[in-house]
């Protein structure tokens, strides 16, 4: 018989309620909400009459309350306050999923890591777009071999905004790259490594926003050997025909959330060439007639629902990481990587704060 987790939340705005809450009552048999918590007194009200919990105003009540008898908390709080709640959690004796942005900075996440071991709780993160059909596509293509060498990979999280919440504040922790950046910046880093730490150019600008924090971003990353990743996540731009790019050494892959197109030669089929330094004869140009070979993916019917879809596998993993000690597949130390190169890119841009 599996064991039903016990689960408080922590914050019922979009990320709280619409993403984990309405997710997690979908899996009784795993999971059950007991308590909530959030500032508005209307919000609570919502939670107890949908979700038949207990349900508080102070997020130190809740975590202290041990007739509840969490397995785990799922913080979704202000952005800015997602590490020294997480941290207060593990102390009060609870694992801790966390939202992103984890942290400010990699010292706060090195902290972090340090309480979740010395407190013996386990900590993660929700990076549910690691589990995204499309980006679990792309890389079964890449390492399938048949574009050959990696040479870049663009990735676009583009739109058009003016926003005026507030994730536009420096002062939350917010901004493109802390809010819609490690979503597209976790797949990115899986495709140069999440063994290094790249060479990072940024730049940064406030467009749209009616606070400080920007919504113009653009990360070049790189290092010896691997692909250049080239990452948008800007808020003024309607025209997305593609969320990835990539170019191989034998072909190129481009698409959308729900649709990949790859196209590639084989290297043994391809006529023999050779360099000719002497002019070619008559009004002729390079040219050659290769074999390209083209292949498709849709999204398949069952991950149409793409936050369900991502929710699901993350959740699944989380369940047995929890009841089963499986090892977590988005393990905080692989954020500490994300969360450098967005501190980095901040160093580069700094922008002045207004609010």
């Amino acid at each position: 018989m599996m064991k039903t987790l016990r689960v408080g939340i922590i914050g019922q705005g979009r990320s709280g309620r619409d993403i984990h809450a309405e997710y997690l009552k979908t899996c009784p048999e795993q999971y059950k909400i007991v308590a909530v918590c959030d500032l508005l007194q209307d919000r609570c009200e919502r939670a107890e009459k949908e979700y038949g919990c207990a349900t508080y105003q102070d997020y130190r009540e809740m975590i202290n309350d041990k007739s509840l008898q969490l397995d785990f908390v799922v913080n979704s709080s202000f952005s800015h306050l997602h590490a020294p709640i997480s941290k207060e959690i593990m102390l009060a004796g609870h694992n801790v999923l966390s939202e992103k942005p984890f942290a400010k900075t990699a010292d706060e996440v090195r902290e972090l890591i340090g309480v979740a071991k010395r407190t013996g709780r386990m900590l993660a993160v929700y990076q549910q777009s690691r589990f995204a059909p499309y980006y679990r596509k792309v890389n079964d293509v890449l390492l399938s071999g048949v574009l050959g060498p990696i040479r870049m990979v663009k990735i676009a999280f583009n739109g058009f905004a003016r926003r005026y919440d507030w994730q536009t504040l420096q002062s939350y922790n917010a901004g493109n790259l802390y809010n819609t950046g490690p979503h597209p910046l976790d797949q990115a880093l899986g495709f140069i490594g999440r063994d290094v730490m790249p060479d990072v150019w940024c730049r940064m600008d406030l467009v749209n926003a009616q606070g400080d924090a920007e919504d113009f971003c653009k990360v070049l990353l790189s290092y010896p050997g691997r692909p250049v990743i080239d990452l948008e996540i800007c808020s003024n731009n309607h025209f997305n025909p593609f969320t990835y790019q990539v170019y191989g050494t034998y072909g190129s892959l481009a698409g959308t959330q729900t649709q990949l197109d790859w196209k590639y030669y084989l290297p043994e089929e391809a006529p023999p060439i050779r360099l000719i330094k002497e002019p070619l004869p008559g009004p002729s140009y390079c040219s050659e007639k290769l074999v390209f070979h083209e292949e498709k993916w849709t999204v398949p019917e069952e991950d149409k629902n793409l936050f369900n879809s991502m929710a699901r596998r993350f959740y699944n993993n989380f369940y047995d990481a929890l009841t089963a000690g499986t090892a977590l597949a988005i393990p905080p130390e692989q954020v500490l990587q994300q969360i450098a190169v967005i501190e980095e890119c901040h160093r580069q841009n700094p922008m002045p704060r207004k609010f």
